[in-house]
C-alpha cells in the first residue's frame, strides 16, 4: 500500500490529508529470505540466457551513519512510529552514492518474463538507505530483508516492515528500506532540505541499478551499514507499486547481478513496472507478465482477494513452478486494512495488537486515520498474521532449502470482473486461512469501498445479535471456535506459534458473544 503523511493520523504522524498519489498500482509481494552464499552463484544458472554481460556493481560510496534523531525522518519515511530500542533494535541512516545505469531490452520484451536486457545510459546519484538491525549482535539471524520503498503516496513508505515487523524482530533480522525511486528522494529533500539537500536522482529508469548497488553495499561494506553485522543472506522485498517494481527487477536485473538470494513480491496485479521511462524511452511491461521460470532463486508472492482481483487470476500464472515460487492468497485480506493503517505503526509486538485489531473487528471503522474517509467500514482481516508466517517461510526456504507448504487457491466463480465464493458466513472460500474467517464475527471483504485510496481497504461487516448468537451461544463457545481455528492454520504452517498466542489471548480478553451469557 501506499499511505504516506495524508494516512497518517495517531501518535504523531499528521493529521491533515494529502493528496494521495495515484494508485491502483502494480502490488507485488516479493518475499525473499536469506542463506545462499554471498555469492548467489549457486543461482545464476538463469544469467547466461538472460542478458548481455553485467556492468560491475562496484564504486557505490557509503556516507554515514547520518542523524535520524529528529522527528523530520519520521515523515520522509513512514513505517513504525515507536522508539525501536524498545524491542532491542537501532535504528541509523547512511547515503550511497555513485554512478547507475538504465537498461534497455536486447530483444522485446515477452509475458513469460524470460527478458534480455542490456545497460543503457548512465547517470551519476546521491540516495538514502534506513538500517533497522538488532542492538545485540548475537540476535541478528543473517538475513537482510532489503524493502523497495513504496512512494505512491508521494513520499517513501516501508508497508512491509510495518506489516512483518513483529516477526522481523522476533527471529532477529535486519531491515533495509532503499529510496530507490525519485518520488521519494525528492520528497525528502523537500521536507527537510537541511537534511537531505545533497540527494540527488536521475529518475527511476536508474532504480534498479540503484536497487541492486544497494544490496551489494551492505553485504561489501556491512561493517559500515549493519555496524559490524555479517549478512548471509539478503532478500528483496516490495509490496504493491514496489512490487511492480521487484518483479521487473526479478525478470530483469536479477539474472545478471545476483545480488538478491530471495524475493517476497507482495500485492502485485499481474504486470511489472516499465524497464524505462520519460526522459529516456519508455518500455512498458507486457501485461500479464510473469515470473520467470528460470529465475533460480525462491520467489514467495503474497497477496490478497483485492490483488487477486485487480489482476484478473493472472497472479496464478506462475503457479505450477513448484520449484522456485510459491504463491498465497489470503482469504478475508484487502490490499491494505486497518492493522497497517492504524495499529502496525505502533505494535510493539506486546500482544495489544491482536487485541485491537479484534476489538475493531466488533467496531469498524471507515476512518482508520487522518486523511481518509471510506464509503464504509474498512477491512480488519488477518493478512498481517499471515504475513508474518510468509516471512518465516521464505526465509527457511532460502537459508535452509526448506519450501513452505503449498496454499490453495481462493475459490472463484467468474472471472472479469472476479467473484469469489463465499461460504455461509459470507467470507471467501479456499486460500490461506486465518482465525479471523473461520471462526468469524463479521464478513471481510476486498470490494466495494470507495472514497480515493479506500477502494484498496476493503470492508468489514459485523455480524447482527441474531446471526452471532447463532455461531457462539456463549463467549466461551466463541474462544473455543477460535482456539480450533488458530490450531488449523498452525498446523498448516499459515500461522506462526508466536502470533497464535497473542490471537488466542485476544479472544479470551474480548467481548465478542459475552451479552449472550
Amino acid at each position: 500500500m501506499i499511505v504516506g503523511r495524508e494516512a497518517r493520523g495517531r501518535c504523531g504522524h499528521r493529521r491533515t490529508a494529502r493528496g494521495v498519489a495515484a494508485a491502483l498500482s502494480l502490488s507485488v509481494v516479493l518475499v525473499a529470505c536469506g542463506g545462499l552464499p554471498s555469492s548467489a552463484s549457486s543461482t545464476s544458472s538463469a544469467g547466461s540466457t538472460s542478458t548481455t554481460t553485467p556492468h560491475a556493481l562496484s564504486g557505490v560510496t557509503v556516507t554515514g551513519p547520518v542523524r535520524v534523531g529528529s522527528p523530520t525522518f519520521n515523515n520522509t519515511l513512514y513505517g513504525t512510529s515507536f522508539e525501536l530500542s524498545k524491542v532491542g533494535y537501532e535504528k541509523s541512516q547512511f547515503f550511497l552514492s555513485g554512478t547507475a545505469h538504465s537498461y534497455v531490452p536486447a530483444q522485446p520484451l515477452t509475458s513469460d518474463g524470460k527478458w534480455k536486457i542490456t545497460t543503457g545510459v548512465s547517470a551519476p546519484y546521491r540516495t538514502r538507505v534506513a538500517v533497522y538491525r538488532p542492538i545485540d549482535p548475537k540476535k541478528f539471524n543473517g538475513t537482510v530483508v532489503v524493502e523497495w520503498l513504496n512512494v505512491s503516496g508521494g513520499t517513501d513508505d516501508a508497508p512491509d516492515w510495518t506489516l512483518s515487523h513483529n516477526e522481523l524482530v522476533r527471529d532477529g533480522f535486519a531491515w533495509v528500506g532503499v529510496s530507490a525511486q525519485q518520488v521519494g528522494v525528492d520528497a525528502a529533500k523537500t521536507t527537510d532540505p537541511a537534511a537531505y539537500s545533497s540527494l540527488s536522482h536521475p529518475g527511476d529508469s536508474f532504480s534498479y541499478d540503484i536497487f541492486s548497488q544497494a544490496g551489494q553495499a551492505v553485504r561489501d561494506d556491512a561493517e559500515t551499514i549493519l555496524a559490524g553485522l555479517r549478512p548471509n543472506t539478503l532478500i528483496a522485498a516490495g509490496e504493491s507499486q514496489s512490487a511492480g517494481r521487484l518483479m521487473t527487477y526479478i525478470d530483469a536485473v536479477q539474472p545478471i547481478t545476483h545480488v538478491y538470494q530471495g524475493f517476497l513480491v507482495h500485492s502485485q496485479f499481474g504486470t511489472g513496472a516499465s524497464l524505462s521511462q520519460a526522459p529516456q524511452t519508455n518500455v512498458s511491461a507486457p501485461a500479464p507478465t510473469t515470473i520467470r521460470s528460470d529465475l533460480g532463486v525462491p520467489v514467495l508472492e503474497f497477496e490478497t482477494e483485492t490483488d487477486v482481483d485487480n489482476s484478473n487470476l493472472t497472479d496464478r500464472l506462475h503457479y505450477g513452478n513448484s520449484k522456485w515460487f510459491r504463491l498465497c492468497e489470503v482469504a478475508g485480506s484487502s490490499h491494505y486494512d486497518y492493522y497497517g493503517l492504524a495499529i502496525g505503526p505502533n505494535d510493539t509486538g506486546n500482544g495489544q495488537g491482536a487485541v485491537d485489531n479484534l476489538a475493531a473487528m466488533q467496531n469498524p471503522t471507515r476512518t482508520p486515520v487522518g486523511g481518509f474517509s471510506c464509503a464504509v467500514p474498512i477491512n480488519t482481516g488477518g493478512t498481517h498474521w499471515a504475513l508474518d508466517a510468509a516471512v518465516f517461510w521464505l526465509n527457511r526456504w532460502v537459508v535452509e532449502g526448506t519450501p513452505p507448504p503449498r496454499a490453495p487457491l481462493l475459490a472463484t466463480t467468474h472471472v472479469s470482473p472476479v467473484v469469489y465464493q463465499l461460504d455461509a458466513n459470507g467470507n471467501a472460500i479456499g486460500g490461506v486461512r486465518t482465525p479471523q474467517v473461520d471462526a468469524p464475527i463479521a464478513a471481510l471483504g476486498s470490494q466495494g469501498n470507495t472514497g480515493g485510496f479506500c477502494v484498496l481497504f476493503g470492508s468489514t461487516v459485523p455480524y447482527s445479535a441474531a446471526h452471532l448468537s447463532s455461531l457462539y451461544k456463549n463467549h466461551g463457545q466463541f474462544v473455543s471456535a477460535w482456539a480450533r481455528a488458530v490450531g488449523r492454520d498452525r498446523a498448516a504452517g499459515f500461522l506462526l506459534t508466536a502470533d497464535g498466542v497473542e490471537l488466542l489471548h485476544a479472544a479470551a480478553v474480548s467481548q465478542v458473544a459475552r451479552q449472550a451469557r
